[in-house]
């Protein structure tokens, strides 16, 4: 990057070789990666001529290097992770003003979503829990959860999901990549139920183990997922409560994934990895009781790591 009005912000973690740069006046990114970067650049465009509150795509090539280039809007430096983060005064709780900006957002991506829907099926829905949940990966890393009861739990969530719609999605939507202007980094898109990536914003947060950060109160989770029941019920007929059990099923997939450490040394990581494990299984069983899935019952990292230690684990 010889460009002098080009400033280097990081690199990309998730592209090898591909790294994020932002001009001097903070109103345009430039991204450079893979053909992986092209293919979300072609999507993105599709998204903005659709209405999607996502970042216009200015330009995009081919580097003298090989490395494929993407120029875009930026729709600003803070998202709403940042803005949660920065209000925190001692305590975990989330600010009311980021919970009804993420609502806002939210709102106008399933509005955008539901304009452009399509049928769903059972393989398409079936390809979509592949995708999501990364499932080929976390069978792999954790070949026990590769088992007929796992199995069925997921053939249940998708009968479950006969007849929401499908619509082009984020696949790792969450406050880090909302903003109160639209939606950015969408390198993990694909078609999902609508709601999917919006619904699962605020019951995320615990699968971080709650040793940092913030959180949702009850009563802001029953106060978003309204707000995004009232779009759903006017856009599609299906409130996006009820498919929080399915929704989160695919989700503890997700968060599994790339987990198992290959270091055996890194004991936190182990750690951290059987959390994950811990919290799959916790989703599971309350999935299996009930249809559906309350993440504020998981313990906390912390509260895991101490029955850990008292179970006289290695």
């Amino acid at each position: 990057m010889d460009n002098p009005h080009w400033q280097f912000v990081k690199k990309r973690t998730a592209d090898p070789g591909g790294a994020v740069y932002v001009n001097t006046d903070g109103t345009r990114y430039r991204r450079t990666g893979g053909p992986a970067l092209a293919a979300e650049a072609a999507f993105q465009r599709q998204l903005a001529e659709h209405g999607y509150p996502v970042p216009r795509i200015l330009d995009d090539g081919v580097t003298d290097d090989g490395h494929v280039y993407v120029v875009e809007e930026s729709l600003g430096e803070r998202s709403l992770h940042d803005v949660a983060l920065e209000s925190l005064d001692g305590t975990r709780a989330l600010p009311d003003t980021v919970v009804d900006l993420a609502a806002e957002v939210g709102g106008r991506l399933l509005r955008a979503q539901a304009t452009h829907a399509v049928a769903a099926d059972p393989q398409a829905l079936r390809r979509w829990v592949r995708t999501a949940g990364w499932t080929d990966n976390v069978f792999a890393e954790n070949p026990d959860f590769n088992s007929d009861r796992v199995q069925a739990a997921l053939d249940q969530a998708v009968t479950q999901l006969t007849g929401v719609p499908l619509v082009r999605g984020h696949l790792d939507y969450g406050l880090p990549n909302v903003l109160p202007a639209g939606v950015i980094d969408w390198q993990h898109h694909g078609l999902v139920p609508h709601g999917y990536d919006v619904v699962l914003a605020l019951e995320i947060v615990p699968f971080k183990g709650g040793t940092k950060g913030y959180a949702a109160t009850d009563q802001q989770r029953h106060r978003y997922l309204e707000a995004l029941n009232e779009v759903a019920r006017a856009t599609t007929g299906h409130p996006l409560s009820q498919l929080l059990g399915p929704y989160l099923l695919v989700k503890a997939l997700f968060f599994l994934a790339l987990m198992k450490p290959t270091d055996h040394a890194r004991t936190d990581k182990h750690l951290k990895w059987h959390y994950r494990r811990h919290l799959f299984m916790e989703v599971l069983e309350q999935y299996e009781r009930t249809g559906a899935v309350d993440p504020a019952r998981f313990p906390t990292l912390d509260d895991f790591t101490a029955r850990h230690d008292a179970a006289g684990h290695p």
